[in-house]
């Protein structure tokens, strides 16, 4: 308990320090007026055949963009780098902002500036402790697979030959262990220009190595081939491009070097982005930029894995709308029926919570929903607490078992260890999205994330601000996914009479099997018969999960038994 409270200490002591140079100079971001519309952009993306050439239009687009609205302000800061007042000029396209170190007093006069919208100064972050401690695990006889690999039937697909082979994951993170055993092969070919498969996006060079061990966890977890006797990766046949955005042991980051990095992935080539990271209560400006970057790498139709945070306990300190890390907080692709009555925009983010082998809520786990009704430039999602329309945007999208994970320890180049958090569920979603992608590299954001939601284990009667839509399972998901599309199943599902006093129909081709949960997620009967008695279950909603050869169909069904 000593240890959790420090931990809490040190999260929001650090949301108060400000980056400084030794000369003394802050580091400011300063967002431009001129903004791209990202719903716009992505419908002249949509008239594109592929979605290689749909990033192709975006980034080029919204580099022409930033390049021209960003001149004045480029000539106007290099005069005063000149004469030594600001240093260290880094612009930006995936958000039109410009970042340097300044002097304090400077920051009025830029915010007054015609084409400047906000100027703030660069929190530096210390990356939010898991919720454990690293435990050391031995390692398997060659055989072993993770039980998380196991618990969202990841192995499974395996079997149906899909391995994620031709899918490029970002690792947004600490860094990788570039010769740990589990990770040869593995990674992406940067050339000359990245030879070590990434960036290092606080110190500005070419070595992405891990200094804490976060990111080699998380990068095990979604390509670990088991070469040293334990298969943790849900998608080994993956690659992976080291994306070091935290420094040092103290692990010290910006959030523009967190959106440097999306842009980065997102020019490269990266198919998703997994960000096991966040920052906990960012003020309006972060939220802004977060946003913007991740409505711009869904227009470019790039999806991004992102914690929910482990803030769970400490509501006192970030109560709700405000539990939920950013960018975790931004929206996701596709918006679900239960968003309907609070609709708002999309972005990238599939946001990830995290529960035990017992599909049980994570103590730790964030808990939704968010709200952006305090950024004036969306202003959407407004939430009221005990509100039936104002509520928010349900966090996260979907869960995975983020408890005594076991992967890949940064300490040696072949061991193992145990780590909790959201941090761990979020690149069991990844590797996920990246064995759909591996079947059909042409999904959308939009459709990954449907499919996902659509095909969860479901762990309450609605998607709620606990569990999303449910516990991930990658064979559904996989055998959602159609080779031209998403596996268009439910018109040819149909249940009967809805609602029922009792008997409920069900009508389908090729049906495998059944499961029936009650309205708070617990599994109550499974079977294959296409008839189901549900008068010993009482009065009340109930979700029917049926699986078919053509995939899975989530169907509520009202039991109206007196």
């Amino acid at each position: 308990m000593k240890r959790f409270f420090i931990t809490i200490f040190v999260i929001f002591l650090c949301l108060t320090a400000f980056s400084a140079n030794p000369d003394g100079k802050i580091k400011i971001n300063i967002i431009l007026k001129s903004q791209s519309d990202a719903m716009e952009l992505s419908r002249m993306a949509d008239a594109l055949s592929t979605k290689a050439e749909r990033r192709l239009f975006v980034v080029n687009t919204l580099k022409r963009q930033a390049e021209e609205s960003q001149a004045d302000l480029l000539n106007y800061l290099n005069e005063l780098e000149i004469n030594g007042l600001v240093e260290e000029i880094r612009p930006l396209w995936i958000v039109n902002s410009v970042s340097c170190y300044a002097d304090e007093l400077l920051m009025d006069k830029i915010s007054q500036r015609d084409d400047v919208l906000a100027v703030y100064h660069v929190e530096e972050l210390q990356l939010p402790e898991d919720e454990s401690v690293v435990i050391p695990a031995e390692r398997g006889d060659g055989r072993e697979i993770a039980e998380n690999i196991v618990k969202v039937n990841a192995d499974k697909v395996w079997e149906l030959g899909y391995t994620g082979e031709d899918v490029l994951v970002a690792v947004i993170d600490t860094g990788v262990r570039l010769d740990h055993a589990d990770l040869q092969g593995r990674f992406w070919d940067g050339g000359a220009e990245f030879p070590n498969h990434g960036y290092d996006f606080y110190s500005h060079d070419n070595d992405p190595s891990d200094t804490h061990g976060h990111g080699t966890h998380v990068a095990g977890t979604i390509v670990g081939t088991g070469a040293s006797g334990t298969r943790t990766g849900v998608a080994p046949g993956a690659k992976i491009m080291a994306l070091k955005v935290f420094h040092g042991e103290d692990n010290l980051t910006e959030p523009t070097m967190c959106v440097e990095a999306m842009q980065f992935a997102v020019e490269h080539g990266a198919d998703v982005l997994n960000m096991s990271l966040g920052q906990p209560l960012p003020d309006a400006a972060v939220k802004l930029m977060m946003r913007q970057a991740c409505d711009n790498t869904l227009a470019a139709g790039v999806v991004a894995a992102v914690c929910a945070g482990n803030s769970r306990l400490i509501q006192m300190l970030a109560p709700v709308p405000y539990n939920i890390w950013s960018p975790g907080d931004c929206p996701p692709p596709h918006l679900h029926e239960d968003q309907m009555v609070n609709a708002g925009g999309t972005s990238c983010v599939i946001c990830v919570g995290a529960v035990d082998f017992n599909d049980v809520i994570g103590g730790f786990s964030s808990e939704g929903p968010s709200t952006w009704s305090d950024v004036a430039q969306y202003n959407d999602y407004p939430y009221s607490s005990g509100s039936a329309t104002n509520i928010g945007l349900i966090r996260p999208d979907v869960c995975a078992p983020g408890v005594n994970i076991k992967s890949l320890d940064w300490n040696t180049t072949n061991g193992y260890c145990l780590k909790s958090g959201t941090s761990m569920a979020t690149p069991c979603v990844a590797g996920t999205i990246a064995l759909m992608l591996s079947k059909n590299h042409e999904l959308t954001p939009a459709q990954i994330d449907e499919i996902l939601e659509r095909t969860a284990i479901p762990l309450s009667a609605h998607k709620s601000n606990d569990f999303g839509s449910g516990r991930i399972d990658a064979l559904a998901a996989v055998n959602a996914v159609g080779n031209d599309g998403v596996a268009e199943i439910d018109d040819n599902v149909s249940i009967y009479p809805n609602p029922t006093n009792g008997i409920v129909n069900i009508a389908a081709n090729g049906l495998k099997n059944i499961v029936v949960f009650n309205a708070l997620g617990q599994k109550v009967y499974e079977t294959i018969d296409n008839k189901i008695n549900l008068s010993q279950f009482g009065t009340g909603l109930f979700l029917i999960r049926i699986e078919t050869a053509q995939g899975v169909s989530m169907q509520r069904v009202i039991n109206d038994v007196f």
